[in-house]
């Protein structure tokens, strides 16, 4: 089986003591492609030189909504010259984030109606970061004519869902889905059409059950399968075939 991590921040300085070794287990648990997403333009540099290390990381660079405060305008056209540089694979993590308070929802929306257009113009698939603002992040994509692209960590209704897969984008399910306590997240992810659904780790954030409390590693994947397994009538072969296939689609990997 072969599986594609496709939300995974192994260019965090929580990696830099043994990030060859954590790559080498990955793809010794068959994740055999990572897509490391940005976060701040100072971490692109950081972030583009990991990507060299390997032929099995992709790069998607943005700016993501919780750091507004570390975001210029001057950023937005440091991203375009990166573009016509760099083959990056997507623009992200892009988003809105209204679960932390007093936080500037204004220029959220401003710098995500930047980095849309930026992606629509490059015709490149958008990777989204979404907390308590799925209706604003939804209007917002509605006016764009995007590549599609991913919603990472969704969270979101079920209404939600449908409206992002009918705008041409795929849902990111992760170690959440581990815990028998995350219902809500563990029906839609059984309910939902499998063609809308990838894997991701979100590493070194968001852990998997079985690692509870500790760093989160992109070899803790094969946990997000078989947690998708046991809520849905495929079989983790069927599942993993699925997932892999519309994670090379979505960002155009050739197999």
């Amino acid at each position: 089986m072969k599986l594609i991590d496709t939300h995974c921040h192994i260019d965090s300085r929580e990696f830099d003591a043994d990030r060859e070794r954590v790559l080498t287990s990955a793809l010794e648990h068959n994740v055999e492609k990572i897509i490391v997403p940005a976060v701040t333009k100072n971490r692109w540099q950081g972030l583009l030189s990991v990507c060299e290390y390997s032929d099995f990381l992709y790069p998607a660079l943005g700016l993501h909504p919780v750091y507004i405060a570390q975001h210029n305008a001057s950023d937005l056209d440091e991203l375009e010259r990166q573009l016509e540089k760099i083959p990056v694979i997507a623009i992200g993590e892009i988003g809105l984030d209204y679960y932390i308070k007093d936080i500037d929802k204004s220029a959220q929306r401003k710098l995500l109606d930047s980095q849309l257009s930026i992606a629509r113009q490059y015709r490149l698939p958008v990777i989204l970061h979404c907390r308590k603002a799925y209706d604003d992040l939804i209007t917002q994509i509605a006016t764009h004519q995007l590549k599609g692209g991913i919603a990472h960590a969704f969270n979101g209704s079920i209404q939600h869902a449908y409206k992002l897969i009918d705008m041409g984008f795929k849902l990111g399910f992760g170690g959440m889905l581990t815990y028998q306590h995350s219902r809500k997240l563990r029906n839609l992810a059984r309910n939902l059409p499998l063609s809308s659904i990838v894997l991701e780790t979100d590493a070194p954030d968001l852990t998997v059950s079985q690692y509870r409390g500790q760093r989160n590693s992109p070899e803790y994947l094969p946990f997000v399968l078989q947690a998708l397994a046991s809520i849905r009538v495929e079989s983790i072969e069927e599942l993993a075939f699925s997932t892999y296939h519309t994670s090379l689609n979505v960002f155009n990997i050739k197999n």
